[in-house]
């Protein structure tokens, strides 16, 4: 809606975003929340990181989802405006587009108002100051950040905040049940211990109380409730251990050297077998219960030999009786699969241990076969007969 505005940061010094877009959302007659999206150069996220600004704090992150951010790209926050001020904006804006304009002008007159200011005549530093110069609106502290996103070649990486989970509109709605917020404090913990492994949830939930009954007065008692049944929900999930958790149980136990991949419920591990060594990967399907352990073949078949490379694992499937052979035809990526569905069951390192030791076994069998195919040097068919013989 406008290309650039101007916000005063934790030091009452002004900062500019870009490309910013504005978004009101009512029901019915009223205005309950108001988004802004807007784009930042690396160096600002740097600043905003660093004095977490918009509320951004540390333990109000969950984990990046695809890899570092790049310091040579833009990066995209969404946030909301603190429910407070809600009416100050509604008196001087019926739609989005409005509200833009309001804020376009406040930012000049502000900008404006804030050269000519002395020393001694400094801005409003928060909510709490309203008489002072500077319109709570411009103020960063008054909007929370919701997420972070950058597009990356791969896709796009970032996280979530506690905010994105229990928006700060609810807070102070009265028909919003400490069971809601429980559920939304619960899903941003379980998503961030899902990546912090060694966190511990009392101290992320501590942290969040002090945290939110500082910026909204008077849900100290009615959000201690809703940490309460947040408590009472993972205990009873803890009774039964996760899937990723039983991985890497049973990988530690089995004196493995593993690598978590960040933001993902998967291990990388390296095997060496009697051909070759190769990666393997260890997935936990937690919503679907499931379990997946691949093996990859370090080298992907060239175009030209991916109908015999079809042949050669077709035969090499026929009469496997755990596990398969798979093959992607775009880029010739060729992996063994073993894998379990546990629903309404548990997985138990003995089910683990069965499922990666057959794969190795197996692809450390073929995998000359597979050598020999993607050189040239054999048939499928000539392939699969010294190997099956």
């Amino acid at each position: 809606m406008f290309n650039q505005l101007e916000l005063w940061d934790s030091i009452q010094s002004p900062f500019t975003i870009y490309s910013v877009s504005l978004a009101l959302i009512i029901q019915p007659d009223t205005l309950t929340e108001s988004h802004l999206t807007f784009q930042v150069s690396s160096n600002t996220y740097h600043h905003i990181d660093t004095k977490a600004l918009f509320n951004l704090k540390p333990e109000f992150r969950s984990p990046l989802t695809n890899g570092d951010f790049l310091t040579d790209r833009p990066l995209q926050l969404e946030v909301t405006l603190h429910p407070d001020l809600l009416p100050q904006l509604l008196a001087h804006a019926q739609t989005a587009e409005e509200a833009a304009a309001y804020l376009q002008a406040l930012s000049q007159q502000q900008a404006e108002q804030f050269q000519s200011n002395t020393v001694e005549e400094k801005p409003a530093k928060n909510l709490q100051n309203p008489e002072l110069s500077l319109n709570p609106l411009l103020y960063t502290e008054n909007w929370f950040c919701l997420s972070v996103k950058q597009q990356h070649d791969s896709g796009e990486t970032g996280y979530n905040t506690f905010w994105h989970y229990v928006n700060p509109a609810t807070l102070n709605q009265p028909e919003t049940s400490s069971d809601q917020i429980a559920e939304g404090i619960t899903n941003f913990i379980k998503d961030w211990t899902a990546v912090n492994l060694t966190a511990a949830t009392q101290d992320i939930t501590e942290d969040l109380l002090k945290g939110v009954t500082t910026l909204f007065d008077g849900v100290e008692t009615w959000l201690d409730n809703a940490l309460s049944n947040n408590d009472n929900a993972l205990n009873d999930s803890d009774d039964d251990e996760s899937i990723l958790e039983t991985v890497i149980d049973f990988f530690t136990e089995d004196d493995w050297t593993f690598t978590k991949l960040q933001g993902q419920s998967t291990l990388q591990v390296a095997c060496q077998g009697e051909n070759g060594r190769w990666n393997c990967y260890a997935q936990a399907r937690e919503a679907q219960e499931q379990f997946v352990f691949y093996s990859i073949y370090p080298e992907v078949a060239s175009e030209d030999k991916r109908l015999a490379m079809a042949e050669f694992l077709t035969r090499a499937n026929y009469g496997l009786i755990i596990g398969n052979f798979e093959m992607d035809f775009n880029d010739g990526e060729i992996r063994y699969k073993t894998s379990i569905d546990v629903e309404g069951d548990l997985l138990t390192s003995d089910l683990i241990k069965q499922l990666v030791y057959v794969n190795i076994m197996v692809i450390d069998q073929y995998i000359p076969g597979i050598q020999a195919v993607i050189e040239g040097r054999l048939s499928a068919a000539e392939a699969i007969s010294q190997i099956e013989s």
